[in-house]
């Protein structure tokens, strides 16, 4: 009886080693990230919408000779020519242009998402304003009383 009970133990021993080794083999292949990939340099192209031009979309990465497609979102109210994962730092706006009729502001680089390739420097223009901006109006009966 005694065999039995050491040889049960031995048998108990080795299936617990085993288990560890295999729980300790699955972390190693998480820390790989997604599909096993061992890259950690993924530069990803700008978030192309399923439809229209803003919305849910996908964007593609790829990383030595591996190529994965990861899901993202543009913004509807983001119609940007030079894309949403470019983030700018913008002066103030120009002048009006009395021929073009536009004014104009430069943006430098402040953060490109997802290593995305970003312009350094961009520029972008939008309509002037015709009409001047009203002042505020007081309420009646409220100002200083003569």
């Amino acid at each position: 009886m005694r065999g039995l009970g050491s040889v049960t133990l031995v048998l108990l021993l080795v299936l617990l080693t085993a288990a560890v080794l295999e729980a300790g083999k699955n972390k190693k292949e998480k820390g790989k990230g997604k599909n096993g990939s061992e890259c950690d340099e993924w530069r990803w192209g700008a978030c192309i919408p399923n439809n229209g031009d803003c919305g849910a979309g996908m964007r593609e990465g790829t990383c030595k000779e591996e190529t994965k497609k990861s899901k993202c979102k543009v913004p509807c109210n983001w119609k940007k020519e030079f894309g949403a994962d470019c983030k700018y730092k913008f002066g103030s706006w120009g002048e009006c242009d009395a021929n073009t009729g536009t004014k104009s502001r430069s943006g430098t680089l402040k953060k490109a998402l997802f290593n995305v390739e970003c312009q350094q420097t961009i520029k972008v223009s939008k309509p002037c304003t015709t009409k001047a901006k009203p002042k505020p109006k007081g309420k009646k009966g409220r100002g200083k009383e003569n």
